[in-house]
């Protein structure tokens, strides 16, 4: 392995393709990739791929050109070719092996975005802040400029949102029929919102659709997931924004027959959390004050010196630690925007605690990492599982996903280890499922 991580010594476009066409077909004019013809028909009628897939797996990215998505769009190329370890994909460990899960060669991205930097010169600033190996950006130039392609222009309206709602839906749907793609999954990676206050139509579908006819009683969020379960696909809650998470749209979602992940992905500090209150807990330790800091640069940190916005990102970080150890204790998190750090972030937490005969004692633990390389992966693993899940009749929240998740949809369940193993049984039923 070379000392970037990459695959072998040197690498170029070329190369790329060649793995490319392997798994994929020849190549075709502009630098796509020809999808291989159906090979003999599914119990539904519908076409398989030469290796018993889905034709092709849609993800639609909502924030597409953010630093996120950006990653996840070069890994899953290089992945497809090849190129690198898929290290941090949690659906390629062996216990995830027989959940009929998609191929790396069988997705492809669009999505929406506001902002008009295209996903190559995206992928370089990203290979300058050193998210992204450089000599990959130029091997995997041809996918991100294709992905690109199939960006539309996201959501500003101020008007009614019935209109809009049916303009991104349609931007959906025309994806799949342009691609022949046996479902689609929508993701919101988007920047975090900051708490709206409950409105009577979120409680009633009838009411939220009249509503949206002249007015905008929805988030952005909320209408990207709107937009979504009318295209008729899976969808993915990536951050603590209200996104699918009104009882309309749930009960809507539930109708269409389309199920739904989230909310707020855990990459670091929750993460470490999740792994170490339940710790204390089985050991009878009585923990008394939990404290941490973030230091956050890039767009996500830039977003959170927001206090509005900072505020529902706390709340979704604090419940898991409120939940694992049953009460409430002191300390907070805090959250301060350090445009230096670029693309990093650090996470410091003090954690005072009581022993035996009332001892007290302090765990300290620093986190440091790339936020777009922890979290990219999992975007690609939640849209496989939920496209699985799409496949095999599942509707409704998916409360098994909740080991991605701060505030896990459908469960109060937030010890890590149980969550892994409520997926890992979940995802081979799925298998079980053929």
């Amino acid at each position: 392995m070379a000392a970037n991580g990459l695959a072998g010594s040197a690498f170029d476009r070329s190369e790329l393709h060649r793995k490319q066409a392997v798994c994929d077909g020849p190549a075709v004019p502009g630098g796509a990739v020809a999808r291989p013809a159906n090979h003999g028909p599914r119990p539904d009628g519908r076409g398989l791929s030469p290796r018993g897939w889905p034709v092709g797996v849609g993800i639609w990215l909502v924030g597409a050109r953010g630093s996120v998505a950006t990653t996840a769009v070069a890994g899953a190329a290089a992945l497809r070719a090849g190129l690198v370890p898929p290290v941090g994909c949690v659906t390629e460990t062996p216990d995830f092996a027989g959940a009929g899960l998609a191929p790396w060669s069988a997705l492809v991205f669009g999505g929406h975005d506001v902002v008009e930097t295209p996903l190559p010169k995206r992928a370089e600033a990203l290979a300058q802040a050193g998210v992204i190996p450089a000599r990959l950006v130029e091997a995997v130039r041809d996918e991100l400029a294709a992905a690109d392609a199939e960006i539309r222009p996201g959501t500003e309206s101020r008007g009614g949102q019935a209109t809009e709602a049916a303009r991104l839906a349609a931007d959906v749907t025309a994806f799949r029929e342009r691609h022949g793609l046996d479902r689609v999954v929508v993701v919101n990676v988007a920047s975090t919102e900051s708490p709206r206050e409950p409105r009577a139509e979120h409680d009633d579908l009838a009411a939220l659709r009249n509503a949206m006819r002249t007015g905008t009683p929805l988030p952005p969020s909320s209408l990207y997931a709107y937009a979504a379960i009318t295209a008729g696909c899976g969808y993915v809650d990536f951050t603590p924004s209200p996104g699918i998470r009104l009882p309309a749209l749930e009960r809507f979602a539930r109708e269409r027959g389309v199920p739904y992940a989230g909310s707020d992905a855990k990459t670091g500090e929750t993460l470490v959390k999740t792994a170490l209150a339940p710790m204390f807990a089985a050991r009878a330790l009585d923990v008394r004050a939990w404290s941490g800091t973030n230091l956050l640069g890039g767009g996500d940190g830039a977003t959170l010196a927001d206090p509005a916005a900072r505020a529902s990102k706390t709340a979704s970080k604090d419940r898991a630690l409120r939940e694992i150890l049953g009460r409430p204790v002191e300390g907070e998190t805090h959250i301060d925007h350090v445009p230096a750090m670029g693309e990093w972030k650090t996470a410091w937490d003090h954690v005072r605690f009581e022993g035996f005969l009332g001892v007290g004692m302090t765990l300290q633990f620093t986190w440091q990492g790339c936020d777009s390389a922890l979290a990219a992966p999992l975007v690609l693993d939640l849209a496989r599982l939920v496209a699985r899940s799409h496949e095999t009749g599942g509707a409704g929240p998916l409360p098994e996903l909740g080991f991605f998740f701060k505030d896990p949809v459908g469960s109060g369940e937030h010890r890590l280890v149980l969550q892994y193993e409520t997926l890992r049984r979940w995802a081979a039923g799925l298998g079980e499922a053929r």
